[in-house]
């Protein structure tokens, strides 16, 4: 039976212990997507869309990295960790725009949920960005798409 491996012997919150662990090269993708409507895709145009906040993507790629970089001040048992990567990749199909980030490292722990943070926080910038058009948006999708290093392997077909 598997266990929480958030919670010690106590059950008390508890950051995993990692000094054991071999280091890795690790690599995660995540995604989110974010549906806009129709008043807001009106202003996409030269490969972003574009507001009087400024390049909609290229702004929720700068704020995605920037929360890759800072996700143990967000989730409490992280580690802190130096990414060695982390890239994003922006696809409109339709009314939605597909973020994937992806985050890598050579380390003994994980990068999933640095890549979940960065997608995440660049669907909610693009949110930000949009609201002004319309509240009509909606976020959905927020999920692990792949993960390389350490004990398991894991990604959606």
């Amino acid at each position: 039976m598997k266990s929480f491996s958030h919670l010690d012997e106590n059950h008390n919150p508890s950051m995993v212990d990692v000094s054991e662990k071999s280091i890795t090269k690790r690599i995660a993708t995540a995604q989110s997507i974010i549906t806009l409507n129709d008043e807001i895709m009106l202003n996409f145009r030269d490969g972003d869309i574009q507001t009087k906040k400024g390049a909609v993507i290229q702004t929720a790629i700068i704020a995605g990295t920037m929360a890759a970089k800072r996700t143990s001040d967000l989730i409490p048992l992280c580690h802190p960790l130096g990414l060695d990567s982390c890239k994003f990749n922006t696809e409109i199909i339709d009314n939605q725009i597909i973020i994937k980030c992806t985050c890598s490292l050579t380390a003994k722990t994980g990068v999933e949920m640095e890549a979940l943070v960065g997608a995440s926080v660049a669907a909610l910038t693009v949110y930000d960005m949009c609201k002004a058009f319309s509240h009509d948006l909606v976020i959905s999708e927020t999920k692990l798409i792949s993960k390389t290093g350490g004990k398991s392997d894991f990604q959606i077909l």
